[in-house]
């Protein structure tokens, strides 16, 4: 049985090619303003909690999307926020 032939293909336009590979390499994250980032009180014993669910869920949604630990999350939660002038 024969190999199959690879295909080959020609770049013609390098202005391009090299837009589109840099446009994947960008990283776009929006925060919004109105969100609550601190916990509502419950009104229950104990401790009250610091950060809403929202927060929470956004913070474990980048864990998981770039696959770093909790402490390093944390710290480029940190620094998103820092970026962005959100005091939250």
């Amino acid at each position: 049985m024969s190999k199959p032939t690879s295909l080959t293909y020609k770049t013609t336009n390098w202005a391009d090619y090299n837009a589109a590979l840099k446009r994947r390499g960008s990283l776009t994250i929006w925060f919004d303003p109105e969100m609550n980032w601190d916990a509502e009180p419950s009104g229950k014993r104990g401790r009250s909690r610091t950060f809403s669910d929202a927060a929470i869920q956004t913070c474990l949604t980048m864990k998981v999307l770039f696959g770093m630990a909790l402490r390093q999350t944390t710290g480029f939660v940190e620094s998103l926020l820092r970026l962005t002038g959100l005091d939250w």
